[in-house]
């Protein structure tokens, strides 16, 4: 039997997200049972979204919850790089094959085009998808258009009869209609792969022995199936996770539940209680034991365990462990070091510093002004936010409007997060004084603090997206229809 190697495999486009988290505690746990190895490889082909940062909140995202890799970046095993922006020349040899098969065939159809076949399609109720237009070009009127510099993407010739036979080790058989499967783009038109052939060749060539995922991609298996079969390998036994919901059994995302591991750590959660906690989900000691160790999950794992039910990430039954390991695992003064080490990040008193230097007399003086930065979600009410000039509706507009402007924000810096806003107040037609009143409330907990904007610049967004939810809510919520009208009139503005 070959040696088990399962793998991670997150894009640098964002915050680490809980639900890489929570795949990779799986893949790590089932390979170290197995004595394999578990590899961390970055999918940043992506240009416009990809970043180093991302890149680098993950890398110590995943170190902080003791998901080390066995390989990866800065841990060579002989199957690198391990980033895909680096493995160029490796799928242009894999597409040239494809090609050369006539497997894989090149398209110039256009965005426009596509979108008014989408709609077409839509318009008789047919499937999505394309519609093999450029499928039959000949050779000569291919070889012309490329020639001419004409842009084009390669994509997968699928099947239009039949269907798709693949086992998935939780859910045994699956079955997928071929017509239901769309011809995926392999290499788009800047020359960079999408995830679905990268991912088929770095799995295989890195002997990606068990693919476990999440149950969103079970979709997509046909397509790297196809991929296999067409470069004549082998498949990987392929396991589709359930994925993690909220209390009310939707999928968990950042607008019902704080979902960036970076919250969790600056609110001040234990990393042995978080990963624990990402262990239960769907998943149960033989002994039923709710508060174990990573290693005591690896020594005792098995993927037959996982329950397919959605698993429900509830934040009280974290905190109820995280309390356990609090109370349980740290004596005093271990408690005391950690605290320290939690509240007194050089990184965050450094940007504090200067914030509140020139306010104070005493060090004292540091707790009144600047003591929300070591807090969580603060507690706010409706009253929290009389003002002679606006009303409930008025504050939750400006919350709300704040948020969607902060949350596509390609920088996060003091100065322009002051230009998105002002400019935000002004399309709002409102006295920027005025604009600011509930932001302050929501983000300090006071009507009058330290510059607002400097402290959406020391929190992040992932503390400041959680406090302007939370005060969303304190005046009553927005009901979906609610956000639908909204969302269209924050377009508008």
């Amino acid at each position: 039997m070959p040696p088990v190697r399962t793998r991670i495999a997150p894009s640098p486009t964002g915050d680490p997200h809980l639900g890489t988290a929570y795949i990779a505690l799986f893949n790590r746990c089932f390979a170290h049972r197995h004595g394999g190895s578990f590899i961390l490889r970055i999918e940043d082909t992506d240009r416009e979204r990809s970043s180093a940062q991302s890149e680098d909140k993950i890398l110590k995202a995943l170190r902080w919850l003791s998901l080390d890799w066995d390989e990866g970046p800065g841990r060579d095993g002989g199957k690198g790089p391990y980033r895909q922006s680096e493995r160029s020349a490796i799928y242009s040899d894999h597409i040239r094959i494809l090609l050369e098969k006539s497997l894989a065939f090149p398209c110039f159809c256009d965005e426009k085009r596509l979108a008014e076949l989408r709609r077409e399609q839509m318009r008789l109720k047919r499937q999505p998808g394309y519609d093999g237009h450029c499928l039959n070009l000949s050779a000569d009127e291919v070889a012309r258009r490329i020639e001419s510099g004409e842009r084009h993407v390669i994509r997968l010739r699928v099947p239009r009869e039949g269907e798709c036979v693949f086992e998935d080790l939780l859910r045994g058989e699956i079955r997928i209609q071929w017509s239901q499967v769309d011809m995926p783009v392999l290499i788009k038109s800047d020359g960079l792969p999408t995830y679905h052939f990268a991912n088929v060749v770095d799995d295989h060539l890195m002997e990606v022995s068990h693919v476990i995922r999440g149950e969103e991609w079970i979709s997509s298996v046909p397509k790297h199936v196809l991929l296999y079969e067409s470069f004549g390998w082998d498949r990987p036994v392929f396991c589709h996770m359930p994925l993690l919901r909220n209390p009310d059994k939707s999928k968990l995302s950042k607008r019902r539940n704080p979902t960036s591991i970076g919250y969790y750590q600056a609110t001040g959660y234990l990393p042995e209680a978080l990963i624990n906690y990402l262990g239960t989900m769907g998943w149960s000691m033989p002994d039923g034991e709710e508060k174990f160790s990573l290693a005591d999950m690896e020594a005792r794992f098995e993927l037959e365990r996982v329950s397919l039910g959605g698993p429900i990430f509830d934040r009280e039954k974290l905190d109820w462990l995280n309390g356990r390991y609090l109370r349980e695992d740290l004596d005093d003064a271990e408690f005391a070091r950690r605290f320290a080490e939690w509240a007194f990040r050089p990184e965050l008193i450094g940007k504090m510093a200067p914030l509140v230097r020139q306010r104070t007399s005493r060090f004292s003086d540091v707790t009144s002004l600047a003591g929300y930065f070591l807090q969580g979600e603060l507690s706010v009410s409706a009253d929290d936010f009389a003002h002679k000039q606006l009303d409930q509706e008025a504050c939750r507009r400006i919350l709300l409007y704040s948020l969607w402007t902060l949350e596509a924000s390609p920088d996060w810096n003091r100065d322009a997060i002051e230009a998105r806003l002002q400019e935000l107040a002004t399309r709002m037609d409102y006295k920027i004084r005025n604009f600011l009143f509930p932001l302050f409330v929501a983000i300090t907990g006071k009507p009058v603090s330290l510059s607002v904007f400097d402290s959406i610049s020391v929190l992040g967004l992932d503390l400041t997206r959680a406090r302007l939810r939370a005060a969303i809510e304190s005046l009553g919520g927005i009901s979906g229809k609610q956000q639908k009208i909204l969302e269209k009139e924050f377009k508008t503005l």
